[in-house]
């Protein structure tokens, strides 16, 4: 298959699941792991053969997506005995670290976290407020994957 053709697809597939990712964040505040985990895989097996990032990178992505943020919902957990980061956020970041990179994290978050932050403000939501970060982060990964 002619590698513009693999990558129009895997990007079309990414596309589509991201879509329904931030729909049902959006819905029921969970990103299932039926949508992120093959994400992850397809990600990986991309890398592999040339259509992603270099596979280390995609490795050192997806695993470093993961910790982190199951990192940042595990400490959040102890500080206020309640879930403010779920580990479907963290299967979402890892499916990024492996479609995009490690290097790539830091703007993922930076492109999620600056809209997620103004459209709090705008619209009022307390600190107590849930908000479907998941739609973020699809929005943010869509963006760079696209862009790169």
């Amino acid at each position: 298959m002619p590698p513009v053709l693999v990558s129009l697809i895997s990007d079309v597939v990414l596309l589509i699941c991201l879509a329904a990712l931030a729909w049902i964040d959006l819905r029921q505040f969970r990103l299932p792991d039926a949508l992120t985990l093959p994400l992850v895989l397809l990600g990986l097996g991309l890398s592999l053969t040339g259509h992603g990032p270099a596979p280390l990178d995609a490795a050192i992505g997806a695993a470093a997506g993961f910790a982190v943020f199951w990192a940042l919902g595990a400490t959040y957990f102890r500080l206020r005995k309640i879930d403010g980061l779920g580990l479907g956020d963290a299967k979402l970041m890892a499916a990024a670290g492996a479609w995009l990179g490690w290097q790539m994290l830091p703007w993922l978050v930076l492109g999620a976290s600056l809209p997620a932050l103004v459209f709090a403000l705008v619209t009022g939501q307390g600190r107590h407020d849930r908000i479907a970060f998941g739609l973020w982060l699809c929005l943010s990964f869509a963006v760079l994957r696209l862009a790169t």
